[in-house]
């Protein structure tokens, strides 16, 4: 405890912080802390805003008015779109983890107001794929999520937690992936399927179905998120109708797929079911139902 009574307060020789408003740099109509490394020849449009300790590629546009909250890095020849807001911890753009990639200058894209939560991590595409990795407009990303090189994500989106897509990954516009679950590489997700929490994806899921399982199987229709796009009673029963006659029927697999086609192929839904079987992927349709099926009471 000696010579304590004469050590001189520190703290009154240092200097006095900023206000957090005051420490950032006003650069026309853009914010950016004084903490955040942008790159010469960083593309930044108006308004906007960089928090602290961000670091931005010479390849990157910023289009108007997105938001990169703290801690995020965004590297390679990216793309974020406007209004976009990207959470703590997330990468964007870095190189993929594929052997075979060897530096090519490949892409990333980012939708105008869509949400990257923290710690999430979305690689650029590869010259072996597509070349560009892409997640559309009014996405939701939450926490922890991977997004592998090449993957091609549709509009509005909604991946929760710890979800993890491999490489050229496929979703529909508004598909919803439930928390940790896993996607093979190479799997189609259709347009408002539904994927349940720790499911693991082998094979393409059609749309509007939902499938849940360790190892997914189809359970039935989306039926909550066909309700939410506005579809008349009548017509859920008829989705539903063509979902069982497909999947659930006697016979051969293709002959009841054609017989779907003339029973229920005007109705808009069943074609993008329909159009989707039609189409397949590398790894296949996933057609497996489980024991009892719970598709909604309408």
């Amino acid at each position: 405890m000696t010579g304590l009574a004469n050590t001189p307060d520190v703290t009154a020789l240092a200097p006095k912080a900023k206000p957090f408003t005051e420490a950032y740099r006003i650069m026309s109509s853009r914010t950016i802390h004084p903490s955040a490394i942008i790159a010469d020849g960083a593309d930044l449009g108006p308004g906007v805003k960089i928090c602290p300790f961000c670091t931005v590629g010479p390849k990157v546009v910023l289009e108007e008015k997105p938001e990169l909250v703290s801690h995020v890095a965004i590297e390679g020849r990216t793309r974020i779109g406007a209004g976009a807001k990207i959470f703590p911890f997330t990468t964007i753009g870095l190189a993929p983890q594929d052997l075979k990639y060897k530096g090519e200058d490949t892409e990333t894209i980012i939708g105008p107001r869509t949400q990257i939560r923290e710690h999430c991590s979305i690689h650029r595409g590869t010259v072996t794929g597509t070349a560009i990795t892409r997640i559309g407009a009014d996405c939701l990303l939450m926490a922890c999520v991977h997004v592998a090189h090449d993957c091609d994500i549709g509009d509005g989106v909604i991946i929760s937690n710890n979800v993890v897509l491999g490489g050229h990954v496929e979703i529909g516009d508004r598909a919803v992936l439930g928390g940790a679950a896993a996607l093979l590489q190479f799997v189609r997700i259709g347009k408002g399927a539904m994927v349940g929490g720790v499911t693991g994806v082998p094979a393409d899921v059609t749309p509007y179905t939902f499938v849940f399982g360790t190892r997914a199987k189809l359970v039935g229709l989306n039926m909550v998120g066909l309700r939410r796009r506005g579809l008349e009673k009548g017509q859920l029963h008829l989705i539903r109708a063509a979902y069982r006659h497909i999947f659930t029927g006697p016979g051969i697999f293709k002959d009841r797929v054609a017989q779907a086609e003339e029973q229920y192929g005007a109705d808009p839904y069943v074609r993008d079911m329909l159009t989707f079987i039609a189409n397949p992927g590398r790894q296949g349709l996933l057609t497996n139902t489980a024991s009892a099926t719970d598709d909604g009471d309408e």
